[in-house]
């Protein structure tokens, strides 16, 4: 288990209109003392007036709600509270969906199977800087970027202000977090410190222009950033 915050619990907003699903995931976030539960919401409605109001340090959303898209709620979410990590929950593993989420600033998609799902241990990945994601979704989104790389010529041919120099260690590092790697992770094969991790993290987030580690990715793959060779060679 992940070590507890030293100020106190992981907080957590649980978006899910299922009943009998979002009973199952309050249930198992309140077995797990590293994480505290705010509330649980049914609608994108009561969601985006709850963050109004709140925030919370990880949101954990459906899709497919009963007033709109729960991709609305992540959006509204990101430019609100930039340090607010995000985990989709869903049945959907159409790739849009899932780059969709992600370009608004999950940085977790999960398929609902509570039973088989460890939901606490998900989130505390996700708060420590992973990106859990069912192998299935891993398998699609990178086959989705594999197909859809831009061709070198393309990316030389944007304009000069939407161009990213990256520094050879920003590189590296974008690539193992791009691959799933917890800063902690990157960290020891790197021998750094986290917090060093976290200084370069911060560099890439502001050259990309980005808030979240789903967000970089996306925008790396788009810009041709990516070395997709380190992606495929999983841990």
């Amino acid at each position: 288990m992940l070590e507890p915050v030293a100020d106190g619990p992981i907080t957590v907003l649980v978006v899910e209109d299922d009943a009998v699903t979002q009973r199952a995931l309050c249930l198992a976030i309140g077995k797990e003392p590293s994480l505290k539960l705010l509330d649980a919401l049914s609608s994108v409605k009561s969601a985006l007036a709850w963050l109004e109001l709140h925030s919370a340090d990880l949101l954990l959303v459906d899709l497919g709600l009963p007033d709109g898209s729960g991709i609305d709620i992540i959006r509204f979410c990101a430019q609100r509270y930039p340090a607010c990590n995000m985990m989709v929950i869903t049945t959907s593993s159409d790739q849009d969906s899932v780059l969709d989420s992600i370009e608004a600033g999950a940085s977790g998609y999960v398929l609902k199977d509570v039973d088989r799902l460890d939901v606490a241990r998900s989130l505390l990945d996700l708060h420590a800087g992973g990106s859990p994601i069912s192998p299935m979704i891993a398998r699609k989104v990178l086959g989705r970027m594999r197909d859809g790389k831009a061709p070198v010529d393309v990316v030389n041919d944007q304009n000069a202000d939407d161009q990213v120099s990256l520094t050879k260690r920003e590189s590296t590092i974008l690539d193992l977090i791009a691959r799933g790697d917890s800063y902690g992770e990157v960290a020891r094969q790197l021998s750094l410190s986290v917090g060093t991790i976290q200084t370069h993290i911060k560099n890439i987030y502001d050259k990309l222009s980005v808030h979240s580690r789903g967000e970089a990715v996306y925008e790396a793959n788009r810009r041709g950033l990516l070395q997709m060779d380190q992606l495929k060679s999983k841990r």
